[in-house]
């Protein structure tokens, strides 16, 4: 049993709750997204936008409600075991904390990517500039989550003050003329422009695996995850407004629209602020995804559902290091294979995402049957669900890869399950062997 010198600390405040989930969400897609969607749809992806920001507040509120109610360091893995037992709790746990070996690396390497491209270096660059991102998110992590959480506060501001002045910057080249005509490829494009925002608004799920470390559970997670979608929503309405309004993703391209409309008042620097924002971006959804990972491989070897070390909490910060360590191992591995070219970028990048959306869809689950209580909330986790599952299906061949956590699952339960007959049995061999000795010497 876990003593109470060896529970989470209660360091999270509002402040850092509304940092923690926007930076969870917030992530480089923000640089990129905006020009693609506008690629397919057209300005009509603006109405993709907005419809994607009503969205969003289900699927934020769904998991704020359940981190409210259930806070807990297993986050959705917890919820999903009161929803529906210890075993799918258990499996979904897994699926979270193995998309984010890969998923962080990614991330890493998408922001140095900004910054080396902004300066000219090559790939050597961006792979050491990736691996110093990873080490420091471990570090911070290590040291608490009231450092990274103050740290996080410090990071989005920056990142919201980037943004505020990339559309103040854009509004001498916005024009109306840009948003004609509206759909140039049809209405059929904003539901195809929608699917690929979709992939901007997760990241809800994450935060919940924190809920523990809450000061104020009911106020952080709510009015919290409430403050931080909205600001969210308004964020990334504003970089497709002023992208789209500008015709920066047709004039630079999309994948350097942002970087053309910053250039313009500052010239070569506005490439390398939009580098360095890419790389605050990326660091800050790492830092915010280690903290969850290692939380929820913390509650998992809790639960026996993970190798005990998992579970070592460490003795100065009170924070999971055996966690923060298998997550170390992984996140070399995957350099490894990336810089040594066995795995591609684009690979690596599909890797995760399918069973990242399968954790999604099992707190969406359980939210409709844990709050029974709250109408409110049974109907956005509804919603949240359904609109997880559509997409579900458009991962491709990426679905592959929770199959396989799904096999080393049920493998590794099936081996406990023989240890422990083994076990079973020689105790009771050597209980019967114990007894005839006994009954001998009467």
């Amino acid at each position: 049993m876990t003593s109470q010198s060896k529970l989470l600390h209660k360091t999270i405040g509002m402040p850092q709750a509304i940092a923690l989930y926007i930076s969870a969400v917030l992530g480089s897609g923000i640089l990129l997204v905006p020009g693609l969607a506008a690629e397919v749809a057209g300005p009509a992806s603006l109405a993709a936008w907005g419809l994607m920001i009503v969205l969003i507040l289900p699927m934020a509120l769904s998991m704020g409600l359940l981190s409210a109610k259930y806070p807990n360091a297993g986050g959705v893995s917890h919820y999903v075991t009161l929803a529906f037992g210890e075993r799918a709790g258990a499996l979904i746990g897994w699926f979270f904390l193995m998309s984010v070996p890969i998923g962080a690396p990614v991330a890493a390497l998408t922001g140095a990517g900004y910054l080396t491209a902004a300066l000219g270096l090559g790939e050597r660059a961006r792979i050491t500039i990736a691996a110093i991102t990873i080490v420091v998110a471990l570090l911070i992590n290590w040291i608490g989550m009231k450092l990274a959480g103050r740290i996080q506060v410090a990071v989005v501001l920056s990142i919201t003050a980037v943004l505020l002045f990339t559309f103040i910057a854009a509004i001498p080249y916005m024009s109306v003329e840009h948003l004609t005509p509206f759909a140039p490829h049809g209405w059929t494009s904003v539901g195809q422009a929608g699917a690929l925002l979709f992939w901007c608004f997760i990241g809800w799920e994450a935060v919940s695996h924190l809920s523990e470390e809450f000061k104020d559970p009911q106020r952080a997670a709510i009015r919290g995850v409430t403050i931080a979608a909205l600001l969210v929503g308004v964020l990334y309405f504003m970089t497709a407004l002023a992208t789209v309004a500008t015709n920066s993703y047709i004039i630079a391209g999309s994948d350097a629209s942002l970087i053309w409309i910053i250039s313009q008042p500052l010239g070569i620097y506005g490439a390398v602020l939009t580098g360095a924002t890419g790389l605050f971006i990326c660091m800050a959804t790492i830092i915010a995804y280690v903290g969850a990972s290692s939380r929820v491989a913390y509650a998992l070897a809790r639960q026996g559902a993970a190798p005990g070390w998992m579970g070592k909490l460490s003795s100065k910060y009170l924070t999971p290091i055996g966690a923060l360590g298998f997550l170390s191992l992984c996140f070399i591995l995957v350099m490894f294979l990336y810089g040594s070219g066995l795995v591609s970028l684009t690979t690596l990048i599909q890797l995760p995402n399918a069973s990242f959306i399968l954790t999604y869809l099992g707190g969406c689950a359980a939210g409709v049957r844990l709050l029974k209580g709250n109408r409110f909330g049974q109907w956005i986790s509804g919603i949240s669900f359904v609109a997880t599952a559509v997409v579900f299906p458009f991962t491709g061949w990426a679905m592959l890869y929770p199959g396989v956590v799904l096999l080393v699952f049920v493998l590794i339960r099936w081996l406990r399950g023989r240890k422990s007959i083994i076990v079973e049995e020689k105790g009771a061999q050597t209980r019967a062997s114990v007894a005839e000795q006994r009954n001998g010497r009467q």
